[in-house]
This record gives structure tokens, sequence and C-alpha cells, in this order.
């Protein structure tokens, strides 16, 4: 029994920490154009795994409601999203830096 509740301890200590590395976390936000003059909003800084930033570009997608992809450890989202993006990266516990 005692097992069990080291065991749930140590999961808590883990997720704690990971809560800590995203607010230590400065991501920096810009836009390129791309083709035909078209601008893409680009989030880079993160220091997670890429399945946790394509979780993250996913639910950034849907709540920008436009297409976007993840290329070298960075988002990229169709369109000028820096009004937006900030305040829901800021949401999920991230600094941004614009």
């Amino acid at each position: 029994m005692a097992n069990d509740e080291d065991i749930d301890d140590l999961l808590d200590e883990l997720d704690t920490h990971g809560d800590l590395d995203a607010a230590e976390q400065v991501l920096r936000l810009r836009t390129e154009s791309r083709r035909y003059d078209k601008p893409v909003t680009i989030v880079e800084g993160f220091d997670l795994p890429k399945a946790e930033i394509e979780s993250l570009a996913s639910d950034l997608k849907s709540a920008m409601g436009t297409g976007g992809t993840v290329d070298e450890g960075r988002i990229e989202l169709q369109g000028d999203h820096r009004d937006r993006v900030p305040d829901l990266l800021r949401d999920r516990g991230f600094q941004v830096q614009a």
C-alpha cells in the first residue's frame, strides 16, 4: 500500500515540474509573408517533445479556425494571429514575447 502512495506522490511531483517547465519557457511570436504575400504566424522557442508541440499546435489551430503545421520545433499558423495567440499560450502557462 505504501508503494502506491509513493508512486502517486512521485507522479504528482513530476507533473508539477512539467508545469514549471512551461512557465519557464519564453516563446517568441512573429509573422512572415509567404507565397502570394500570405501571412504566417510563427511561434518558436519551445523546449518540449515534438508530440506536445503537435498537440499544442492542434489546439491553437482549432481555436483560431485555421490551418498550420509544426516544422523544426516551431508552430506555423496560416494567417496573422498575433492578436489572439499570445493570450491562448499564456492561458496554457507559457510566457510570450511578441
